[in-house]
């Protein structure tokens, strides 16, 4: 009992100390608002990861283009790796280097937002991805651990969770893409019915 305990208050402190950081609750925000711009412009969001965090990639683009809270059209959201013989098929035939890069180069228009997670930041197919989408202007938004790793220097908008802990890092994205979630969707379908 100990044990569980002490986890559920290790993912408790990371949160605490996230709702005490008014950089990142701000930069929470300005994603929010970015994203809202980006689908009133007609733009997509794009989301990849690896992993844990392609599942966590996955959910969010599925709260977009299904729903969150509200019966409500659907939001241009995806997941990159979805396409299981795209995937295959590039990391055989190129490498999995560049599954997400090739992808972006494809079908990444200028003003789409693509959001990486990736606990090190250091993600290489992840890093590539950031680096085509900013020479295709697009808008990047990075969750990642401490740091930032790699994807920093890419990341238009930086999540870094301050925490090194892999589990700890992804329970605080899900919170986090969770409240994003919900307030493009209050505010883009408040401002789209008026």
């Amino acid at each position: 009992m100990e044990k569980i305990k002490n986890i559920i208050q290790s993912s408790i402190n990371v949160k605490k100390q996230i709702l005490a950081d008014d950089k990142i609750l701000q930069t929470v925000m300005d994603c929010v608002n970015v994203i809202v711009n980006a689908f009133e412009k007609g733009n997509k969001v794009l989301f990849c990861g690896n992993g844990g965090s392609a599942s966590d990639a996955q959910h969010l683009a599925a709260e977009f283009s299904g729903r969150f809270y509200t019966d409500r059209d659907a939001l241009p959201a995806e997941a990159l790796h979805c396409n299981t013989s795209y995937i295959t098929a590039v990391a055989n035939d190129y490498s999995y280097d560049v599954i997400y890069s090739r992808l972006i180069k494809g079908i990444g228009n200028k003003g789409d937002v693509l959001v990486g997670l990736s606990t090190s930041g250091n993600s290489k197919n992840i890093v590539n991805a950031f680096e085509v989408a900013k020479e295709k202007k697009m808008i990047t938004i990075a969750f990642t651990g401490s740091t930032g790793g790699k994807l920093k220097k890419d990341a238009d908008y930086l999540i870094n969770i301050p925490s090194d802990d892999t589990p700890r890092i992804q329970e605080s994205h899900i919170t986090l893409g969770h409240i994003i979630c919900q307030l493009v969707e209050e505010i883009y379908f408040a401002e789209t019915d008026d």
